[in-house]
């Protein structure tokens, strides 16, 4: 019992070690975004 207990608290470790890597990755990529220089010889 004590090792499914393990596997399951490892594992909701897991899980929101991954949720809290993939927010930062997003915010990460909006903060690069929002500071991005102009590039005036690129068109839209």
């Amino acid at each position: 019992m004590k090792k499914l207990m393990l596997i399951a608290l490892a594992a909701a470790g897991a899980v929101l070690a991954k949720k809290q890597l993939d927010k930062s990755n997003t915010e990460r990529a909006q903060w690069a975004e929002a500071t991005d220089t102009v590039n005036p010889s690129h068109k839209a």
